[in-house]
């Protein structure tokens, strides 16, 4: 009796867990869709704003006019890392990519900083602050709170802050590791430049670079667009990394909501099968005992 006790304590365990993870899938599923309507509408704003950009980029590049945001020729090569997790867990491996990654670019892309002590992090998330803590690296800062109100005003103040720190040449490099929502169950693991800016369009040719004409004139366009196009890039970042956390989420516990419900079918068979041999057993015990009384 008491194996049976024991799978009862179980499969009750089980059960318990299994509407914990449906409850959290639901609450996943809602936000997912908030956070995909708001990428999904950004997105096409944001690809063609850079483009643009890209082709005054290199408009700039052709001519004698300086481009501020324009890779630099000398300086101390320094880099900085921007980490984007999430707050809370169980969600796959949606930080567990981000981490990864950025270990491959410290230790094949980046050696040189990191023995130098030129290599900086910014980890937007609990997660990726708690592992870099761990690892004792740099961090510049946290901004662990950003996802708590996320929208494109509150993200203006750092985004400028990370041009202000190119601009002052504090930074010569700074990269976003992120995870892009493609669909619920699918995260494209990126590593964009923010800045320097490039003038290559990434997977197409230089013929989507076109002639344009500037009004009123073409350095003040682009002193305006720039910092504007920037602070959308960085923002379409943080919406991408929120809406693939939620769908990442949402699919881990699609599959534990599965698997608990497994493992319940095969407890309540075993139980069955443990309570039949208990009963079985009872039941000689019975005839076991009638049989003595005869004799």
């Amino acid at each position: 009796m008491a194996n049976l006790k024991a799978i009862r304590v179980r499969l009750s365990s089980v059960k318990s867990t299994r509407q914990i993870t449906s409850a959290m899938k639901m609450v996943a599923a809602s936000r997912l869709r908030k956070a995909q309507d708001r990428i999904v509408q950004l997105r096409p704003y944001a690809d063609k704003l850079n483009e643009i950009l890209i082709g005054l980029n290199h408009a700039l590049s052709e001519t004698e006019t300086e481009n501020i945001y324009a890779p630099r020729k000398t300086g101390r090569d320094r880099v900085l890392l921007i980490l984007l997790t999430s707050n809370k867990g169980l969600c796959g491996g949606f930080n567990a990519n981000v981490i990864r990654e950025t270990r491959r670019l410290i230790a094949d892309k980046y050696t040189g900083q990191m023995r130098r002590g030129d290599l900086f992090f910014m980890p937007i998330g609990k997660k990726g602050n708690d592992v870099l803590r761990r690892l004792k690296l740099n961090i510049l800062e946290e901004h662990n709170d950003l996802y708590s109100n996320l929208t494109f005003e509150n993200t203006i103040e750092l985004s400028d802050r990370l041009i202000n720190l190119y601009l002052t040449k504090e930074f010569d490099r700074i990269e976003i590791i992120y995870n892009q929502f493609k669909n619920a169950a699918v995260q494209r693991l990126t590593t964009e430049v923010f800045l320097p800016l490039s003038d290559q369009v990434p997977g197409k040719s230089d013929a989507l670079h076109s002639d344009y004409i500037y009004e009123p004139d073409q350095v003040r366009i682009v002193e305006e667009l720039i910092p504007k196009s920037l602070r959308i890039q960085f923002y379409k970042a943080l919406l991408d990394s929120f809406a693939a956390e939620h769908g990442a989420r949402m699919t881990a516990m699609h599959q534990a909501t599965d698997n608990a419900t497994e493992l319940i079918r095969e407890l309540t068979l075993q139980y069955n099968k443990a309570r039949q041999a208990a009963i079985t057993n009872q039941l000689l015990e019975v005839v076991s005992g009638a049989e003595a009384l005869k004799g």
